[in-house]
C-alpha cells in the first residue's frame, strides 16, 4: 500500500481524497490548517496535524514526522489552494501575495521537503485549474488565483525535466468545475456537474497509476465551463 500526503484536506476534494485513500488501505498524511475534519473521522492509517503552507515551523514539523515515522513517501498530492475572487484594481498587493504564498511558494516548499523521502517510483501531483491553462476561458476577479495556477503548471513541467533521469514523476491536473466550497466562492450559485467525491476518485486513480503513462504533463480534467 502507498504512503500518500494530501494537502488541503479539511474540505472538498482533499477531504474526499483522504476518505477514499484510507478506504482503499493506503496510509495517508492529511495536512491542513484545520485538522479537525480529518481527525474526527478517526480513519485507520490516517495521520493529521495542523499545517500551514506559509509556516516554516510547520514545514519543520513535517520533515521531522517523515524522518521519524514514515521514512518514505510514495505520492504527494498538492491539493491545497487559496482563492481570491476580487476585481484586480481592488486587490491589495498583500492579498495577491497571499494567494501566491500558498498556491506557488508553499507548494514549492513542501515539494522540496518531501522529495528526499521519495524514490524514483514516486509521483508528485499538482492540482491546478483550467483557469491556469493558456488560451482557456478566463473570468474576472480571478487574476491572482488563475495566474498562480498557471505558475503551478510551469513549475510541474520544470521539475519533471529536472528529475527525469532519477524520478519521481511530476504531473498536473487542471480541474474544471467541481462542486466544492471553493467553487461556490468563485461562482456563487453555480452547480457543477461533478461532485468532490467523483473528482477525488479520479485523482486517486491518477496519483496511484498515472506516472506509468505521464511525466511533465498537464491533463485538462474538465467537462464544463467554468
Amino acid at each position: 500500500m502507498a504512503k500518500v500526503i494530501v494537502t488541503g484536506s479539511s474540505r472538498g476534494i482533499g477531504l474526499e481524497l483522504v476518505r477514499q485513500l484510507a478506504g482503499a488501505g493506503h496510509q495517508v498524511l492529511a495536512l491542513s490548517r484545520n485538522d479537525r475534519p480529518v481527525s474526527e473521522l478517526a480513519l485507520e492509517g490516517v495521520h493529521a496535524f495542523p499545517f500551514d503552507l506559509r509556516n516554516k515551523e510547520d514545514m519543520d514539523t513535517l520533515a521531522d514526522f517523515l524522518a521519524k515515522q514514515w521514512s518514505r513517501v510514495d505520492i504527494l498530492i498538492n491539493n491545497a489552494g487559496n482563492l481570491l475572487n476580487k476585481p484586480f484594481l481592488e486587490t491589495r498587493p498583500e492579498e495577491f501575495r497571499e494567494v501566491y504564498e500558498v498556491n506557488v511558494f508553499g507548494l514549492a516548499e513542501i515539494t522540496r521537503i518531501v522529495l528526499p523521502f521519495m524514490t524514483g517510483e514516486g509521483h508528485v501531483v499538482a492540482i491546478s485549474s483550467m483557469g491556469g491553462i493558456q488560451g482557456s476561458l478566463k473570468f474576472p476577479g480571478l487574476a491572482a488565483y488563475s495566474s498562480s495556477k498557471g505558475a503551478v503548471i510551469t513549475l510541474t513541467e520544470l521539475l519533471a525535466e529536472e528529475f527525469k533521469e532519477t524520478g519521481p514523476a511530476f504531473n498536473a491536473l487542471a480541474l474544471g468545475a467541481v462542486q466544492t466550497e471553493m467553487l461556490e466562492e468563485a461562482f456563487p450559485g453555480y452547480e457543477a456537474p461533478v461532485s468532490a467525491g467523483e473528482m477525488a476518485a479520479y485523482i486517486m486513480d491518477f496519483a496511484l497509476h498515472g506516472r506509468r503513462f505521464y511525466n511533465g504533463k498537464v491533463l485538462q480534467v474538465s467537462s464544463s465551463t467554468p
